[in-house]
């Protein structure tokens, strides 16, 4: 029983290590959200300003941009899925990437050939291992992405998009942050461009307001549509982030929880154990008190 009983300190010891990690990645991760909202949050009023030009381009100009205008027959896609770059984070990766395989499985119904862009080692690893091709990946910046690296995402999408062997349509699939208990993953489609923002129509009394564009209507839309992907790819990326390190966050916390039952459960056996022991040891010391009475009883 006293080795047994050590085993179960030794465990002890080593689940209350693991304990402390777990908490500590739990801390780390919920100070991180905090500064990923306030960065998704200090990006909105940018974002809605340019949506808001392109809507007003879209609206007051009758000007037609290769960026928005529809494919006859597409036949090829491209999606980019957006996954984490370390794990222990739950099934964050997991639900992003089924997220992802039933789009891939619907545009293939339709007709369509798909290309893969990845956003993260754990989208990128998983599609290695299943022996899948893929275009081009970017990693290493998953918790804590920059708007240069939306750039440079959004424009190699804009890039296949406009080839002419390139892809008809653009997909995004990433996991938007709705608060901290609930991420969803979302599939949009990014191109060709749709202005999915500040739509609503004006209130009673309130003039949209007449714009004059210089030097014309078109070269406007060339500056503004690709910032404005830019700009989506990097909400995507900003979400998903703070998805990331919620999903990291109520997994460590699962873990620092089930280490306290463990070590409540190995204290638990312990102490059995060296109860057992002990009561054990008393009956041996009570049948060798009772075996020497007798065997002196006898002689005499």
């Amino acid at each position: 029983m006293a080795v047994s009983v050590r085993e179960y300190r030794a465990r002890i010891r080593s689940t209350e290590s693991m304990k402390k990690i777990t908490r500590a990645m739990e801390l780390i991760a919920a100070s991180r959200i905090i500064k990923a909202q306030q960065r998704a949050q200090a990006a909105a009023p940018y974002a809605r300003e340019l949506t808001r030009a392109v809507s007003a381009v879209a609206t007051f100009s009758n000007v037609d941009h290769a960026l928005t205008l529809e494919p006859e027959d597409p036949k090829r896609a491209a999606v980019l899925i957006v996954t984490s770059d370390r794990g222990l984070a739950g099934a964050y990766s997991s639900s992003v990437l089924k997220e992802a395989e039933r789009l891939i499985e619907k545009l293939k119904g339709e007709g369509k050939e798909v290309d893969l862009y990845v956003s993260g080692r754990k989208g990128e690893a998983y599609f290695k291992f299943r022996q899948r091709a893929v275009v081009e990946a970017w990693t290493g910046f998953s918790d804590q992405p920059t708007y240069d690296v939306a750039a440079e995402i959004g424009a190699t999408l804009i890039r296949t998009f406009l080839d002419e062997e390139g892809a008809d349509e653009v997909h995004v699939v990433y996991t938007r942050f709705r608060s901290m208990l609930s991420q969803e993953p979302t599939a949009v489609r990014l191109l060709p461009l749709e202005v999915v923002e500040g739509t609503e129509a004006p209130a009673e009394g309130d003039l949209l307001p007449l714009y004059e564009f210089e030097p014309s209507p078109s070269d406007v839309l060339d500056s503004l549509l690709p910032r404005y992907v830019q700009s989506r790819i990097f909400f995507a990326l900003l979400q998903a982030a703070a998805s990331e390190l919620a999903a990291r966050q109520k997994a460590m916390k699962s873990a620092t929880d089930n280490a306290d039952e463990l070590i409540k459960k190995y204290k638990r056996i312990a102490n059995q154990a060296r109860q057992a022991g002990i009561t054990q040891e008393i009956s041996e010391i009570v049948g060798g008190v009772n075996a020497l009475a007798d065997a002196q009883a006898g002689s005499e």
